[in-house]
């Protein structure tokens, strides 16, 4: 397992669209995931130690956000062939146990990883409503274990940033996490 670290914030750099198939069996776009003042997309996967570390915050987190206007989805873009707990089924039962308030959708041909430069679990990426990145760090200072309950909730206030102001903070931490699971060529 190997920790990376994401590249900074490009400020304003558009979202590539997607069409993806979720674990509630309907078929998601950026524009149907979209929320009122932004939407958060984030890479995740259901074995890697740094998500597993914040999977009750940030359900907590997101429920939270929709009241701001600010929506969510999952995507899981690890190949399964080596991790079978990141499987479409893993997913669903992943999704259910920890009541996602989010869509969780599977990237099979890694293509909306590549399209957003994904390169680890978790990896977030907060836009605006015009579907302009403003943010692009951690969750908060939790890392394979989780963060004291007093720890500051980055992820949380910039996107709450973003749903007042449409601009995310001008400092951020980058995220770290386990590297994407690429197929091989």
């Amino acid at each position: 397992m190997v920790s990376l670290t994401p590249p900074v914030c490009d400020f304003g750099w558009k979202a590539p669209d997607f069409s993806l198939p979720g674990v509630d069996g309907r078929l998601w776009t950026l524009r149907d995931a979209m929320g009122a003042n932004g939407l958060l997309v984030m890479f995740i996967c259901n074995h890697c130690p740094y998500v597993k570390a914040i999977r009750p915050r940030l359900v907590r987190d997101l429920a939270e956000l929709r009241q701001h206007g600010i929506h969510a989805i999952a995507i899981m873009s690890n190949d399964p062939t080596d991790y079978a707990e990141d499987s479409f089924d893993n997913m669903k039962r992943v999704a259910l146990e920890c009541g996602f308030p989010f869509p969780y959708v599977m990237d099979a041909t890694q293509q909306v990883a590549q399209a957003y430069g994904a390169v680890c679990t978790p990896d977030f990426f907060g836009f605006n409503r015009h579907s302009e990145l403003q943010y692009r760090g951690r969750f908060d200072a939790s890392r394979k274990e989780t963060a004291p309950d007093d720890a500051r909730r980055d992820l949380f206030a910039a996107m709450r940033q973003i749903a007042a102001t449409q601009q995310g903070p001008a400092e951020q931490i980058p995220s770290m996490g386990c590297s994407i699971k690429w197929k091989e060529a």
